[in-house]
């Protein structure tokens, strides 16, 4: 049975069950993070493996203390494009919500979810200052575009960029969590977030199921561009060329290419989407033009 043929779950059930669990077990990163432990010395700050340069030529001529750098700017940068991220996602949510009934369970979620988002963006942040980094920030031509993405997104489109934003995320973080090598503080923030992104997976992805049900053929190809985009957009912002210049190595954008061209690293990006990937092919919005993108993003 696939999300399509499925009996689709009542939108209310469904976010009161949402609402039961985040009352259960919900956390604040200023109080459930030991901030004041010091960081373990020679420690990879994201688990070696995932290090995107890892089984290439110039990975194997790094010394340990470039590998561990390396990590860490990639830590700063993965988690710079999630601020970034959820700070997109709190507008949408929020826009969803100005036109919703406030009293639904669903619209109750909607703000519980715009409440977890703002807890992790501030974690995430403190997370870069802890280990001594300075966040990325994307170009003008992106920075000043994504200004428009929460009033162009809305109903599925909105629902597929949150999975692409998240999905992939939560995957690749829960590797950290298994990593006993890297550093403790990464693990501890890393499992608040894995924990309460299953929740906000769950609820793109009840409501994407819903409106795919009902979708229009311009509706469902305008979706399929943007999973497309989205898909191709996170696979270059966690390798752009800025992390490897602050990492110390010589040729940035070489770097840059080689890491997008590296099997192993695409294997672990296939990886990390490979839930989120079959799910969208269940719901149909995988194919197209778009499949060149995806095919490019190493998603696939």
């Amino acid at each position: 049975m696939t999300a399509r043929t499925r009996p689709l779950r009542d939108r209310e059930t469904g976010a009161q069950r949402l609402l039961q669990a985040s009352a259960k077990l919900s956390y604040d990163p200023e109080v459930d993070v030991d901030w004041e432990a010091p960081l373990t010395e020679g420690a990879f700050f994201i688990p070696e493996r995932t290090v995107s340069l890892y089984g290439t030529e110039l990975w194997d001529r790094m010394s340990h203390e470039q590998r561990v750098e390396l990590s860490r700017q990639e830590l700063i940068n993965s988690v710079s494009v999630g601020i970034w991220f959820e700070i997109i996602l709190m507008q949408m949510l929020l826009r969803m919500s100005y036109r919703a009934d406030p009293t639904t369970a669903h619209a109750r979620y909607a703000l519980t979810e715009v409440a977890d988002e703002c807890r992790h963006s501030t974690m995430f942040a403190m997370l870069i200052d802890k280990v001594d980094g300075r966040p990325y920030r994307n170009n003008r031509l992106l920075h000043f575009t994504a200004h428009a993405l929460p009033l162009i997104l809305r109903g599925p489109s909105m629902w597929v960029a949150t999975l692409i934003g998240e999905e992939v995320f939560d995957a690749i973080q829960r590797e950290h969590l298994q990593d006993e090598s890297i550093q403790p503080l990464v693990r501890a923030v890393m499992r608040i977030h894995v924990t309460e992104e299953a929740r906000h997976v769950r609820y793109a992805r009840d409501d994407l199921t819903r409106l795919m049900a009902r979708a229009s053929w311009p509706v469902k190809t305008f979706t399929r561009i943007v999973v497309a985009i989205g898909s191709m957009l996170l696979s270059r912002l966690l390798s752009r060329p800025a992390q490897y210049a602050r990492a110390g190595l010589e040729n940035p954008r070489r770097a840059a290419a080689l890491a997008r061209r590296s099997p192993h690293r695409r294997e672990v990006l296939a990886q990390g989407a490979a839930k989120m990937v079959r799910y969208l092919r269940e719901v149909d919005l995988v194919g197209g033009p778009g499949l060149v993108l995806w095919r490019r993003s190493g998603l696939l």
